[in-house]
């Protein structure tokens, strides 16, 4: 397969790179590179896939959508992974704009070119908080999610919707992602895991929201990689039962679905903390503030749809993720404890 990943150099884009590239895929990644959070281990990153003979990469913003043409025109792609995106709820809070030019403008112009140079199929990140004020758990992919609680989640539903317009209207199989806090080596720096397990290497406190009680279905990225490569495998098709009288929001007549990755089994944040104490040794000095704005109390994954479509379910335990972070950070960063 010629496969396009955008956000190659990002957290998740290198692993699924990684991982396509080993199954013999020849992967096109493009990313701005931009200063979100620290560009070296973006390049770090871009610097391992690039060492493999089929691999390449452009520099190119999501945004800039003649450059994007240029790209797709110069052959055409059999999946297109759309991973490029502002990432983060509470940046979102303070930088509404940045939302709106990556994930609404550049997601535009992604689509616009999967269906005018004719790409095999689109799958692309959304978020679990989409699910906003939803409270029943697990939270389903045949839920309503129309409250979202930040401008980062409302960006994402609305990549759902739009998806859903192509699909309807071109044809296109689009497939949306909906990820629950992904983690592992090399994983993004203003993450909590990344934040945490850099302040009790250095002795400075940590900031626990929600006094430690904030429950979140952390999923391990080579979990995430394998449900993406495996939906690389299987196009979106129009479900034949779906009806308009009383709609399957996950479906559609349309070539369109969504699923939801993640671990199916909550962890409470105090519970985290504790599996990274014991991967490092050494405990933490703990900040116990409230739940701050735009955050849910709770994230928990129903993935039966995930398993039906794909025969594949996220089996990660913590203690083995973390350890594996932790260990990368140690030799990454060369720490000495």
């Amino acid at each position: 397969m010629r496969v396009l990943v955008t956000g190659a150099a990002g957290f998740i884009g290198f692993h699924l790179s990684q991982r396509l590239l080993s199954e013999g895929c020849q992967v096109l990644g493009i990313d701005n590179l931009n200063d979100y959070y620290d560009p070296q281990i973006k390049r770090d990153r871009l610097a391992i896939l690039t060492q493999r003979e089929s691999f390449s990469f452009e520099k190119i913003d999501l945004v800039d959508d003649k450059g994007l043409a240029d790209i797709f025109k110069s052959s055409p792609f059999d999946v297109v992974v759309n991973l490029a995106a502002q990432a983060g709820v509470r940046y979102s809070l303070e930088n509404p704009r940045a939302y709106i030019d990556s994930n609404i403008v550049g997601f535009t112009n992604i689509l616009e070119c999967c269906r005018h140079y004719k790409s095999g199929q689109l799958i692309f990140a959304s978020s679990s908080s989409v699910y906003g004020a939803n409270t029943q758990m697990p939270f389903s992919v045949n839920d309503n999610v129309d409250h979202p609680l930040s401008l980062y989640a409302a960006s994402k539903k609305s990549n759902e919707l739009m998806a859903h317009t192509y699909a309807s209207l071109y044809g296109l199989p689009v497939t949306g992602l909906r990820f629950f806090t992904v983690y592992g080596p090399y994983g993004r720096p203003d993450m909590a895991l990344f934040l945490f397990t850099k302040a009790i290497i250095e002795g400075k406190p940590i900031d626990v929201f929600n006094h430690g009680k904030m429950r979140r279905d952390f999923t391990y990225v080579d979990d995430i990689v394998e449900g993406i490569y495996r939906l690389t495998r299987k196009p979106s098709t129009p479900n034949d039962r779906w009806n308009g009288d009383n709609p399957d929001p996950s479906s559609s007549f349309a070539p369109y679905r969504v699923y939801n990755i993640g671990n199916n089994a909550p962890v409470e944040l105090g519970r985290f903390i504790e599996v990274i104490e014991q991967s490092i040794g050494k405990k933490a000095t703990k900040n116990l503030m409230d739940i701050q704005p735009g955050d849910v109390p709770a994230t928990f994954a129903n993935i039966d749809a995930l398993e039906e479509a794909v025969g594949y379910r996220p089996s990660t335990p913590i203690e083995v993720g973390i350890k594996n972070f932790v260990d990368w950070y140690i030799n990454y960063y060369q720490v000495k404890l």
